[in-house]
């Protein structure tokens, strides 16, 4: 949410909350006008770090979990500044941590950290 305006009572109408949001996946924004008496849903965002273990051919990558794990379901970002740094990362050998972050059953890599290279 970036911003939020409040219009008063009306001759005909309960006062609203006008809110506006930037999708945190697509960039977009989105407005909405809610009944200031009416409850909101609000999104849960969790952001978890990987280590980048592999990138597969058709573009998903496989990820080390805090436990050992594999996770092998995302795909690699579409921001081209990103992927670049990704690819060109992994490509070098470097040892790389990736940000995901998720949202109503969305995931997606949104940050990259270098620790070095690998031993």
């Amino acid at each position: 949410v970036v911003e939020v305006s409040t219009s008063k009572t009306g001759k005909h109408g309960h006062a609203k909350c006008h809110f506006v949001g930037i999708d945190i996946f697509n960039g977009k924004k989105l407005e909405d006008i809610v009944p200031s008496s009416h409850n909101c849903d609000v999104p849960h965002v969790n952001r978890v770090d990987y280590q980048l273990i592999d990138i597969s051919e058709d573009g998903f990558v496989s990820l080390l979990t805090e436990n050992g794990n594999t996770k092998d379901d995302l795909r690699l970002p579409t921001d081209d500044s990103l992927l670049t740094q990704i690819k060109d990362g992994f490509g070098d050998g470097k040892d790389l941590v990736v940000s995901v972050m998720s949202a109503m059953g969305e995931e997606q890599i949104c940050a990259l950290k270098d620790i070095g290279p690998k031993n």
